[in-house]
């Protein structure tokens, strides 16, 4: 969807869906030596021996990947301005070679009382991989504006 969307395009029950993004096991380590350096998300044979019983993506390494597929399937005219999370979760883990995709709905718009030309929007999203299989399911607040009066 190329279309930049204003509030006015928006509505209760509206749903998008993203593209692919392919996770490769380079990916997990990589993002894992910077930023959530733990032995299940480093070591292949070492995180064998651990909860996840392999090796798994970091959740904010798919929360971080949730959020450019969001921004590239929810094409809001002033971009994705996050107003809070409401629900963080991963059900399971993110693996080598899972190909992600994420699934939203908006679920609510609340009306600015202070200023008229905006709303948050209260939107559902799961972040499934290529068997549908739900990763990561996250209910992000976006602040959207009207149309400005040219």
């Amino acid at each position: 969807m190329s279309e930049k969307l204003y509030l006015d395009d928006l509505y209760v029950g509206q749903k998008f869906v993203s593209g692919d993004y392919a996770l490769d096991e380079a990916q997990i380590i990589a993002y894992a030596k910077q930023f959530d350096p733990q032995v299940f998300h480093l070591d292949p044979e070492a995180a064998k021996h651990t909860f996840f019983q392999g090796l798994a993506a970091s959740g904010w390494h798919t929360a971080s990947i949730s959020m450019r597929l969001v921004t590239e399937s929810i094409p809001l005219a002033d971009g994705v301005i996050g107003g809070g999370m409401e629900e963080l979760a991963w059900p399971q883990p993110t693996r080598p070679d899972d190909v992600l995709h994420v699934e939203s709905e908006i679920v609510e718009i609340i009306p600015s009382q202070s200023k008229p030309n905006r709303a948050m929007v209260r939107v559902l999203c799961h972040t499934k991989n290529q068997r549908g299989e739900v990763l990561q399911r996250f209910r992000p607040k976006m602040v959207s504006f009207k149309k400005p009066n040219i």
